[in-house]
């Protein structure tokens, strides 16, 4: 494996003009792009102390063998350059992201002489004009068939036209007046063209002067005694509003926006877009996409707008670009899209009001997308298989792993110190198997000695659950089931691996924990968060699992599992606790008033929003011990003020 100092430039030879570059490995193929304001800031950042990079960077300039740069006048060109570049060469390290199905597109063939509406999926082409893309190709042809009433444009395919001109006849949708027929002459090129540009002006969110126009013309068909005409404009506007229905109207001032969210965890990364035009929601789309760098929300952002609109024509960009953090050089991006566009575009994240709301619900929608894709990827056999193949083969197992358990502990600056234990096995979750525990021998925040009292108490039951009486023990060793009740012993499997969330101390003091009491079969590793390493006992250096590697993405879901299971318990025994402390001093609440209080409300906080009304029903309360209640919340409100979100580390009002 190269070292970056053997091909790092003469100090001095990187010029500081902006400009693009690319890494390549031994073999010359590129494996990453960038661009930079300033080049020799930017790549001397890669040739620093390799133990001081973030682990996917560290593996990217350990991987190359190579370093070369393009110099330009302007950010803009080198935006512009790095998507061709990441287009040319598909770098491995370069997020991607691509689509996780074929998106149906509503495509108007503009560049033919008599243009044709069609649904169709893939790759776009020259003289086409794309709408959507939409979720389901059945509800846009659906939309397409009420509004070809309305604009009756050619809609069959080359040979069918071609056919109808050779024998003088309409096809059937000529007949029922879905089509004006132009194969057969009965309107010009130009007046076909007429009503294509209508329909694409329609589905590009213009669609409140076709109605009023449309009226118009129904009143005034009325006036002239002209029923006829005036049945069939009503009838076409009942398609147009028939039409409209199916498109939700979200921001009523008619905004031309893309509404983009992300959910992202160290590994993946989902994203959704809303095309919203004229205040409807048009079309919606959504990626999935490996994260092989380090970059935050606003990085995952750059990356995506880069992708998604350097190569898009002037009609696929909105005035308005909604996003959950600005990229670095989101000016510049406002000029690249402006340019493209050929009038202004912004970029905003949206702070409040209706399209703060619409980006939520965007969000949402990614965050059930991520969580699909989990659920897709963990339910698979094979890659099950293969992710337990891979930590066998990796952490040096002597078998396959196929029971894992993972500990985490959870406090607040030391108070209600508790512990998860969640167990996998086959590479799924056993929900029965989870445990919690309080922690009892350790005084304040110590994570440390924490995980060591969990581990000691665990393995101590399961010592006593396979040694126990003679009746427990077989000549194919421990029962784990017991004979009187049919249940499972809750502590009588042995895992084939234990993960701790921590680095070397939590590590260790697992290892000196079992070591105590005298289990030496059991291996332990642990998986820091911030970077994914996995660390061994007694070693110096953390494995380092490829970023592809289902072995490391069990590890992280069963993790993260571990860290919402203890977090969910610490908040019910921190709620149960707070709502105590604040009624100790009513006069007259004793313990079991409390704890109804407690049962009834479920957390301080909707006791908080209960009126004094509300509380009095509580059995055993009275209004004038209610009062008091109501008072004693509303003080301990104005003491605490705030409070520390444990999931996030957000300081928030209590």
């Amino acid at each position: 494996m190269p070292s970056p100092a053997s091909y790092r430039p003469e100090p001095g030879s990187i010029p500081t003009q902006p400009g693009v570059y690319r890494f390549r490995d031994p073999k010359g193929r590129v494996i990453y792009v960038g661009k930079a304001k300033n080049l020799r800031a930017r790549l001397s950042s890669y040739f620093q102390d390799v133990r001081h990079l973030h682990a996917r960077t560290a593996t990217m300039v350990t991987t190359a063998a190579s370093v070369e740069w393009t110099v330009v006048k302007t950010e803009v060109e080198a935006l512009q350059l790095e998507y061709s570049w990441i287009k040319e060469f598909d770098p491995r390290f370069n997020v991607k992201y691509r689509d996780d199905k074929s998106y149906p597109w509503l495509a108007v063939t503009v560049g033919e002489e008599f243009p044709r509406v069609m649904v169709g999926r893939g790759a776009k082409r020259k003289g086409t004009r794309y709408f959507g893309p939409y979720s389901h190709a059945w509800a846009i042809r659906e939309t397409v068939d009420l509004l070809l009433r309305v604009f009756p444009m050619r809609s069959c395919s080359n040979g069918v036209f071609k056919r109808s001109a050779q024998i003088g006849r309409p096809c059937l949708l000529g007949y029922i007046d879905k089509c004006s027929a132009p194969c057969v002459g009965n309107v010009s090129a130009e007046q076909h063209r007429e009503i294509v540009d209508d329909f694409c002006e329609f589905m590009a969110g213009h669609t409140t002067a076709f109605v009023k126009r449309i009226e118009r013309e129904m009143y005034a068909a009325s006036e002239e005694l002209d029923f006829e005409k005036a049945a069939r404009l009503r009838d076409d506007l009942g398609a147009i509003r028939k039409a409209l229905e199916k498109q939700a109207v979200v921001l009523g001032d008619g905004t031309d926006a893309d509404v983009v969210a992300l959910a992202e965890d160290p590994l993946e990364v989902a994203v959704q877009i809303f095309y919203v035009r004229g205040g409807r929601i048009r079309g919606q789309r959504g990626w999935v996409a490996d994260r092989v760098d380090e970059g935050d929300t606003a990085k995952l952002v750059d990356d995506f707008i880069l992708q998604l609109y350097a190569g898009a024509g002037p009609d696929e960009i909105p005035r308005e670009i909604l996003v959950p953090a600005l990229p670095p050089d989101h000016a510049t991006y406002e000029q690249l899209l402006s340019d493209l566009r050929g009038s202004k575009v912004a970029i905003r994240v949206p702070q409040r009001g209706d399209k703060k709301a619409l980006q939520e619900t965007v969000e949402k929608n990614a965050e059930q997308a991520l969580a699909l894709h989990k659920t897709k990827r963990a339910s698979d056999l094979t890659t099950r298989n293969r992710a337990l193949e891979e930590l066998q083969e990796a952490l040096g197992l002597d078998e396959v792993p196929l029971r894992i358990e993972c500990y985490d502990v959870s406090n607040l600056q030391g108070t209600e110190v508790v512990a998860s234990m969640v167990v996998f096995e086959d590479g799924l979750a056993r929900k029965s198997e989870y445990r919690r525990f309080v922690i009892r021998g350790v005084d304040g925040q110590n994570d440390v000695a924490s995980m060591h009292e969990v581990i000691t108490r665990r393995f101590r039951r399961l010592l006593d659950e396979q040694a126990g009486s003679t009746e427990r023990v077989t000549e194919n060793g421990p029962m784990l089931v017991d004979p009187e009740t049919g249940r499972p012993r809750k502590f009588a499997y042995a895992p084939g691996l234990v993960v701790v969330d921590g680095g070397p101390p939590q590590v260790a003091a697992a290892q000196r924990a079992l070591e105590e009491l005298g289990i030496v079969d059991i291996p332990v590793v642990g998986l820091a968060k911030r970077l994914e390493e996995v660390w061994l006992p007694g070693q110096e250096d953390p494995v380092i699992l490829p970023r592809s590697s289902e072995g490391l993405y069990l590890l992280q879901r069963i993790r993260d599992e571990a860290h919402r299971f203890a977090i969910t318990h610490h908040r019910s025994r921190r709620s149960k606790s707070m709502v105590e402390s604040v009624l100790d001093d009513v006069p007259g609440l004793g313990e079991v008033r409390r704890k109804t209080l407690l049962k009834h409300f479920g957390s301080l906080k909707k006791l908080r929003e209960a009126t004094t009304d509300e509380i009095a029903l509580v059995p055993g309360i009275g209004p004038r011990t209610a009062a008091a209640i109501k008072d004693a919340v509303a003080q301990a409100k104005g003491k605490t003020g705030v409070r520390v979100n444990t999931a996030t580390g957000e300081i928030e009002e209590a």
